[in-house]
């Protein structure tokens, strides 16, 4: 029997989540329309626009993101802790960039003095709103509806411009996410519209890519052009430097790790056959336990676009424990004798 989305999203299960927004009808609203004519690569730039502002509201920080012509991908790592520690005028202050306060809590953050009744009411409206600082959902939704009305206003049509609601896998161990960003990162080049991962555009890839080549004194001030169409730079989830790290630390590796990782990882989708890989397999897959045949197989397209979970066989069936289902993604629970 299906179940409701909000049980996938487990926070006490994982702090990661894949999700993936696509365009009605799959069109190109952000690319090339060929049926037209008409090029909308310029609304590319738009989700890198809200993805800046978004990870600076919420709880919440971008792993990886891919923006292709008619779908997006973004790996989203969630700081419940960070938002619980947020103070009540930090979380008004955050809220109000996005929606307008109730005029209860717009008298709140005035520092208005308020009866006891009104407090009490006011505290409980912080509260929700503090929840939604970790929300997958209301991160999703704020930055699906944006872009739709934008694009709306834009053709000067209504209408659906997303198939439906975004898709949204739990990631629930460190080979599934670094598995999963590769994947994220990979996506120009599986469509062959890049050759290599500095040159896919509207990547995650690319931006950390771009940051590594900045001295960091000079990040700020440096006057090199940027293939992206905004000057917005996602702050994108740290790297760790190593698999034991906490979540919130970041990334289970190392910057140049992740980058070995991907680079080999593009020559095997680019490689029409599997002794056409490349030999010189990186060490981290041997550290998070994958042999190269397994990471090719993690990576394929059907194992990150379906199911609710992304993990190795032993994770997975503890997900389906906790969620108290007999499987997930097709692994089914150990039989008990």
């Amino acid at each position: 029997m299906p179940m409701a989305r909000s049980r996938y999203v487990s926070l006490e299960a994982t702090p990661y989540y894949h999700c993936i927004g696509r365009c009605v009808r799959r069109a190109f609203l952000w690319g090339k329309d060929h049926f037209s004519g008409q090029d909308f690569s310029h609304r590319k730039a738009w989700v890198v626009e809200r993805l800046t502002e978004l990870s600076e509201v919420f709880a919440m920080s971008v792993c990886a993101y891919a923006v292709m012509s008619n779908h997006y991908h973004v790996v989203l790592h969630v700081d419940r802790e960070a938002a619980e520690k947020l103070s009540q005028e930090e979380v008004l202050q955050r809220w109000s960039r996005l929606f307008n306060l109730p005029y209860i809590l717009d008298q709140l953050m005035q520092g208005k003095h308020q009866d006891t009744s009104t407090r009490r009411v006011a505290d409980e409206l912080v509260e929700q709103l503090r929840a939604r600082l970790y929300d997958i959902s209301w991160f999703m939704r704020c930055l699906n509806e944006s872009i739709a009305r934008r694009a709306n206003v834009e053709d000067q049509c209504t209408g659906r411009f997303w198939e439906g609601r975004f898709k949204s896998q739990a990631i629930l161990d460190e080979a599934g996410l670094l598995a999963c960003c590769a994947y994220v990162d990979l996506n120009p080049i599986r469509a062959g519209i890049a050759d290599l991962p500095e040159n896919s555009d509207y990547t995650s890839i690319q931006q950390r890519l771009q940051d590594l080549k900045k001295p960091r004194a000079k990040r700020q001030k440096s006057t090199a052009p940027s293939t992206l169409a905004k000057p917005n730079r996602i702050p994108l989830h740290p790297f760790g430097n190593s698999l034991s790290v906490a979540p919130a630390q970041g990334l289970p590796c190392t910057a140049r790790d992740y980058i070995e990782l991907v680079d080999w990882a593009a020559r095997i989708v680019r490689s029409d056959k599997k002794h056409a890989m490349s030999q010189r397999v990186p060490p981290i897959l041997s550290r998070l336990g994958f042999t190269p045949e397994e990471f090719t197989k993690t990576i394929r397209a059907k194992a990150m676009t379906r199911g609710t979970a992304i993990a190795q066989v032993e994770r997975l069936r503890a997900y389906a424990e906790h969620l108290k289902k007999r499987c997930v993604v097709g692994v089914a629970m150990p039989v008990s004798t």
